[in-house]
């Protein structure tokens, strides 16, 4: 058993003041079999009143809306988390499982996780790809998915801010380069293809000092989830050609990013932009106690500012959204 506690600051500064922001947050890590949320707390700058929700999916949704001058926006969400092992996957499944697959999804209600979704669609990029890499259903769907994994983990170059939020995947695709967020959607794409349900996982991956990941350590991480027979849902870590275990902490589910950002939101307002995040992922075996009295100071020297991103691009005089990409 592992523990986490985890910090997640985001911050907007704006060149000029701006009239009102509204946003809808998902930081707060879902609870399941193997993951327990024991704590949470959200802390927001211009203080302001939080509201919570749960969404289709069964996130958890945090949204305020700050309706006073301000130059910026600060977020901090405050996790602690319970992590019981992951039971290891059998080497492959039997030859009948993609008739068993089958009949689970006729059975079920998966039929989102098997179409293309906004950032999933279908193109030539895509089956050009999939010719490349020889994508097909093979033996068993475990060992379908265990190969892709590996393929893509090959194909891409992880490139930190090589894509925008909002890029399609034919852009990394063709630039053979991109980040988890990329990786994750041509995955997703890839399997549904093959009629596997799979969907986007949003949260936090931890790096020991004997972990090698190539994805970036100080962000926010994303994954791919596909249902398989006898096993359920089960996670595939492209970026890092992993089988998504007790390191992975999940926060949200969807049916691709745009189910299941950070943060998302407007503001009223005419003025650029900039976007900071800092993640802090830290472990024990017992569990620890975050400190509520703790302060982010004005300097950020509590969290250094890390996984910078590119400011969007400059607002318009009325509502402008504000999100943050998954590196």
């Amino acid at each position: 058993m592992n523990f986490y506690s985890i910090r997640h600051l985001t911050r907007f500064r704006y060149a000029q003041p701006v009239s009102e922001s509204i946003m809808e947050v998902r930081m707060h890590p879902r609870t399941d079999e193997a993951q327990h949320c024991l704590s949470f707390s959200l802390s927001v700058s211009p203080r302001c009143r939080v509201f919570s929700y749960r969404d289709h999916y069964g996130n958890n949704v945090q949204h305020f809306d700050i309706p006073g001058e301000h130059s910026q926006l600060v977020i901090l969400a405050e996790s602690l988390i319970e992590q019981h092992p992951v039971q290891p996957l059998p080497t492959a499944l039997a030859t009948s499982a993609w008739q068993e697959l089958a009949d689970l999804v006729e059975d079920g209600d998966y039929g989102e996780m098997l179409l293309p979704s906004q950032f999933t669609q279908n193109s030539a990029a895509l089956k050009q790809l999939a010719a490349e890499l020889r994508v097909s259903r093979g033996e068993d769907p475990l060992t379908a998915a265990r190969e892709l994994t590996e393929s893509l983990y090959r194909y891409f170059e992880y490139v930190p801010r090589s894509t925008r939020v909002d890029s399609p995947i034919d852009e990394a695709i063709l630039s053979r380069k991109g980040v988890c967020q990329d990786f994750t959607h041509t995955m997703i794409a890839l399997l549904r293809s093959l009629g596997i349900p799979a969907r986007y996982v949003s949260g936090y991956l931890y790096r020991g000092s004997d972990d090698h990941d190539r994805s970036t350590p100080d962000a926010t991480h994303a994954w791919v989830e596909a249902l398989l027979p006898g096993l359920n849902w089960i996670g595939f870590d492209p970026t890092n050609n992993l089988v998504a275990g007790s390191r992975h902490i999940r926060t949200a589910i969807g049916r691709d990013y745009a189910d299941v950002p950070p943060t998302h939101g407007i503001f009223r307002g005419d003025a650029d932009s900039d976007l900071y995040v800092a993640v802090q992922v830290e472990a024990s075996s017992t569990a620890p106690v975050l400190d509520r009295r703790q302060h982010v100071p004005d300097d950020w020297t509590v969290l250094v500012e890390r996984a910078r991103e590119a400011p969007p691009r400059p607002a318009q005089s009325a509502m402008t959204q504000i999100v943050q990409q998954q590196q």
